[in-house]
């Protein structure tokens, strides 16, 4: 039986619409593609408590809201992170996705895979960021951290 069926796991990922607001057709898309690839395969696990869980997104004073609940909707905790430790990464994030876009159409397949190398490499850090600020409150695997920070990343993709 994989994680993603067990205990620890999210079972629900929804956005706080009124806090983040609704994107255009392609943010929209891309937030769908990254919830569903969170609930395809995760670990979420909070001490002391057993899953599953449901977790909603959404922002409180420019920070960013974990608010965690069963899958029945009793409130088990929330959590705020500040995003100020993501703002360089979501920015270099942003520029090299762009140039990976660009390139593909362009440049040799040696410097696609270098830019795509680039990438996952920002793409691990900022992961690593939100498992160090989960650190004690969410038990996160590296896979779920990579696609939650797919998600938050979307949540700031300009489109």
């Amino acid at each position: 039986m994989s994680e993603a069926k067990g205990k620890d796991r999210l079972a629900a990922v929804t956005l706080d619409e009124d806090s983040i607001g609704r994107g255009n057709p392609d943010q929209e898309h891309e937030r769908a593609i990254a919830i569903f690839d969170i609930l395809e395969d995760n670990h979420f696990a909070i001490p002391g408590r057993e899953g599953p869980y449901a977790l909603n997104l959404g922002l409180v004073e420019n920070k960013l809201s974990f608010a965690i609940r069963t899958p029945t909707g009793e409130p088990v905790i929330t959590h705020l992170l500040s995003l100020t430790p993501f703002r360089r990464v979501i920015r270099d994030y942003e520029m090299i996705c762009e140039s990976y876009y660009n390139a593909i159409r362009t440049a040799s397949p040696t410097q696609i895979e270098a830019i795509d190398m680039g990438r996952r490499g920002l793409h691990n850090e900022a992961s690593e960021t939100l498992k160090q600020r989960l650190d004690g409150k969410v038990d996160l695997d590296h896979d779920t951290a990579r696609r939650l920070f797919t998600l938050i990343f979307a949540l700031h993709w300009k489109g």
